[in-house]
C-alpha cells in the first residue's frame, strides 16, 4: 500500500492479538515504508512459536541471514525493515522453528504470488489503479437486495474461454468479452469461483495458499480491478466464492506455519478435513479471527467486491462433518457443534455489515441449521442469503424422472414451498451439479434429444418463477450437453446447432422478463408474494401458481406442464376477470419448441376454479412453461 512507518503500531498489535484488527492487511505482510531517509519494505508476520524469522528472496540469494526480523514483544509477531526492496521483489519467510528446523513459507498476507509452480510471494502496491465505478458505488448504499432482482452467472475464469491448455484469458481480456456477455444476457451479478492463490488448477481455487493474493494465473491484480470495474460500469455486481472453512497442506502455505499448529487447531481430529485432504482453521484463536475477517473486508475494500459466497458452512459448524467415527469429538457442552466456528461466523457477519450494510454474504450451507439468514441479535448466524440446497436436490431428482413417473414424485416439485420463507434463499444451479460424472443439466433431462431441451426450458421457467434469487453456472444458459470440463473451455461450438442457440435465446429472454417483472422478485421473502392455484394436480403433472408484486393487482400467472401429454383444453383458475396476455411460452418455435398455434390473449370468465373467482381456457402443450400477465390493454 502507501509508504508507511517501519514498524507495526502497538495499537494494531494489541487489536490483532485480541481478534479485533479488521484491516490487518494494512499492518501485516510486505508494505512500502521509509526509515529515516531510506526507502524499502516493512515485513510483519505472526509466528509465535518460531525461534527466528528472516526474510529470504531474490534480493539476497534466498538466504535470509542478512535480513532477520525482530520479535514485537510478546505478541508473537515478527517485523523488520529491509532497505532498497521495492515492488516486484520475490520473497518468503525463512522460519526457524523451536527445534531448529528451517522452512520457507509464503507470506499469509501477500498481495501477489508467483505463477504456479512458483510459490514465492511478491512485494506489490495495490494503490495504483484508478477506479471508474463511482456511480455504482454511490448507488450501492441505496440498493436493497431483498426487493431487487438477482440473477447470478457463476463462472470459472480458467475455463469460460481459453486459447489452449493452460493458456488462460487474462483479467484484462475477460473484462471485455465476459462482462459484455454477462450484461447482454440479462444477468444482474457474476459470481466467480475462488480467485485466491492456489497451487492446483483442479481445486478450482477451493484449496487456497494465498488468501490476500489474487491468483496470478490471469495476470496482474490491476487486471482483476479492471474486470470488477467494468462489471460495475455495465451494472453488474461481483461476488467471489470465499473459502474460510479449510486450507491446503502444501509446505509453503499455512500448515504448521511456525513449526507447530498455528492457523489450524492443535487437536488433529478437529484440524483434519479427510474429505478434502485439507486443514480447518482454528476459529477460536483471536489472531485467526483477525486474519479471516480482514480477508473478507480486503476484497471489498481493495477490489470493490460486492459480496462473498461463503463455502462449505456445514463443514465449519459440525465438528464431525464427513469424518469417520475415530475422529469424532464433542464440544465443551457435550454437543457436536463447533462453538468457535459459530461464534466466528456471527462475528464475521456483524463486522462485514457494519462496514458494508448492503453487501451480499451468502452461505453455501447443506445443513438444517436454523436461522442462517436471521440477524445475530435474534440468535441467527447473520448471513443475508443461503443457497437452497434442498430445492435443488429435490427438483433435479424430479426432473431426472421420466414424465410417466412424475405423478408418484409430485411432492418433490411442491415441497420447497413448505419452507420457502424460513430463510432468504438463492436457488442454485451451480458447478457442483455438473461435474464428477453428474452430467450437465441438459443431459440430466429424460427423453430424446428434443425432449431434453423441452424439459430444460420448462425447468428453467419453474426455477425463474419460484420464490428466491437465482444462480446458474456457465454453459447452462445454452444447454451444454457435456458436463463441465474444467481443463478445457465451454462447448461454444454447439451454438451452431439450432436447439442450443434457441436455448440461449430462451434463457436470455426469460432473464430479461424476470428483471422487468417486479412480481418475480419484490416479495421473494414474503408469503404474500406467492399463491398456489393448483399444487395437487399430480395426475396430470401440472403446477399452477401466482406471483404477486407489492403494487395492488401486480401479478403473474404461471403454468408448468411436467407431463409429456398435451391438454388442448385446460381450464385454469385466475384471480381477475380481465384478459391475460401470454408473456412467455417455452414451446414457441423461436425457442426450439413445437411452435404449436397458441393465442396471445385469453379472456377470463366468471367461472370459479381452483379456489379462484375467475378462470380461463388455455392450451397446454407437453413439457411446457407458460407465463401470463394481465392484459391492461383490454378493459374488464
Amino acid at each position: 500500500m502507501t509508504t508507511g512507518t517501519a514498524s507495526v503500531s502497538q495499537h494494531d498489535l494489541y487489536l490483532y492479538n485480541n481478534g479485533e484488527l479488521f484491516r490487518a492487511y494494512r499492518a501485516f505482510g510486505a508494505h512500502a515504508a521509509q526509515r529515516e531517509s531510506e526507502q524499502g519494505t516493512r515485513f510483519a508476520v505472526w509466528a509465535p512459536h518460531a525461534r527466528e524469522v528472516r526474510v529470504a528472496g531474490d534480493f539476497n540469494g534466498w538466504r535470509g541471514a542478512a535480513h532477520p526480523l525482530e520479535p514485537a514483544g510478546s505478541t508473537g509477531v515478527w517485523q523488520g525493515f529491509v532497505p532498497g526492496i521495492g515492488e516486484g521483489a520475490a520473497y518468503k519467510y525463512e522460519i526457524v522453528d523451536a527445534s531448529g528446523h528451517v522452512c520457507l513459507k509464503s507470506d499469509p498476507f501477500a498481495f501477489r504470488s508467483e505463477l504456479r509452480p512458483g510459490t514465492a510471494s511478491i512485494v506489490a502496491n495495490l494503490d495504483n489503479y484508478s477506479w471508474e465505478d463511482h456511480s455504482w458505488q454511490e448507488r450501492r448504499s441505496r440498493r436493497k437486495p431483498y426487493e431487487r432482482p438477482m440473477l447470478i452467472y457463476e463462472v470459472h475464469l480458467g475455463s469460460w474461454r481459453i486459447d489452449g491448455p493452460e493458456q488462460f484469458w487474462s483479467y484484462d481480456r475477460l473484462a471485455g468479452e465476459l462482462v459484455d456477455y454477462v450484461a447482454d444476457n440479462g444477468y444482474t451479478h457474476i459470481e466467480i469461483l475462488p480467485l485466491t492463490e492456489h497451487p492446483f488448477d483442479r481445486s478450482w481455487g477451493y484449496q487456497t495458499t494465498g488468501y490476500f493474493s489474487a491468483t496470478s494465473r490471469y495476470g496482474h491484480p490491476d487486471g482483476l480491478k479492471k474486470l470488477v470495474d467494468r462489471c460495475h460500469q455495465r451494472g453488474i455486481g461481483v461476488l467471489l466464492d470465499w473459502v474460510p472453512g479449510h486450507f491446503c497442506k502444501d509446505d509453503h502455505g499455512l500448515r504448521r506455519f511456525d513449526g507447530q499448529p498455528l492457523y489450524e487447531p492443535d487437536d488433529w481430529r478437529v484440524a483434519e478435513k479427510p474429505l478434502w485432504g485439507t486443514l480447518a482453521f482454528d476459529f477460536g484463536k483471536p489472531e485467526v479471527q483477525s486474519f479471516l475477517i480482514s480477508n473478507a473486508l480486503f476484497w471489498m475494500d481493495v477490489y470493490h467486491i460486492d459480496g462473498i459466497r461463503v463455502d462449505a458452512v456445514a463443514s465449519m459448524i459440525d465438528l464431525n462433518f464427513d469424518k469417520p467415527p475415530e475422529m469424532h469429538t464433542k464440544n465443551k457442552r457435550g454437543g457436536f457443534e463447533n462453538l468457535d466456528a459459530l461464534a466466528w461466523i456471527r462475528k464475521l457477519n456483524e463486522v462485514v455489515f457494519r462496514y458494508y450494510p448492503d453487501a451480499l454474504v451468502i452461505a453455501e450451507d447443506s445443513s438444517a441449521w436454523p436461522g442462517v439468514t436471521s440477524p445475530v441479535y435474534l440468535g441467527g448466524l447473520g448471513f443475508n442469503y443461503k443457497w437452497n440446497m434442498g430445492w435443488m436436490n429435490d427438483m433435479l431428482k424430479y426432473m431426472e424422472t421420466e414424465p410417466s413417473g412424475r405423478p408418484e414424485r409430485h411432492n418433490l416439485a411442491t415441497f420447497s414451498l413448505m419452507y420457502a420463507y424460513a430463510e432468504n434463499y438463492v436457488l442454485p444451479l451451480s458447478h457442483d451439479e455438473v461435474v464428477h460424472g453428474k452430467r450437465s443439466l441438459l443431459n440430466k433431462m429424460p427423453g430424446a434429444y428434443e425432449q431434453k431441451f423441452a424439459n430444460l426450458r420448462l425447468f428453467y421457467g419453474y426455477w425463474m418463477t419460484h420464490p428466491g434469487k437465482k444462480l446458474l453456472f456457465m454453459g447452462g444458459e445454452f444447454g451444454q450437453y457435456d458436463e463441465w470440463k474444467d481443463l478445457g473451455e465451454l462447448d461454444w461450438p454447439v451454438l451452431r446447432y439450432p436447439l442450443h442457440d434457441s436455448m440461449r435465446r430462451f434463457t436470455r429472454d426469460l432473464g430479461s422478463l424476470y428483471k422487468t417483472e417486479p412480481a418475480l422478485w419484490e416479495q421473494d421473502h414474503s408469503p404474500e408474494g406467492f399463491r398456489w392455484i393448483d399444487a395437487d394436480n399430480a395426475a396430470q403433472s401440472v403446477l399452477s401458481y401466482i406471483r404477486f408484486g407489492k403494487k395492488k393487482k401486480t401479478h403473474l400467472v404461471v403454468v408448468c406442464n411436467f407431463s409429456a401429454s398435451a391438454y388442448p383444453v385446460f381450464r385454469l383458475g385466475v384471480p381477475e376477470g380481465s384478459a391475460y396476455r401470454l408473456a412467455l411460452n417455452s414451446d414457441a418455435a423461436d425457442y426450439g419448441g413445437s411452435g404449436a398455434a397458441m393465442p396471445r390473449r385469453f379472456k377470463a370468465e366468471r367461472i370459479a376454479r381452483h379456489s379462484q373467482p375467475f378462470s380461463m381456457e388455455i392450451i397446454l402443450p407437453p413439457l411446457t412453461f407458460l407465463l401470463f400477465e394481465p392484459d391492461t390493454s383490454v378493459e374488464d
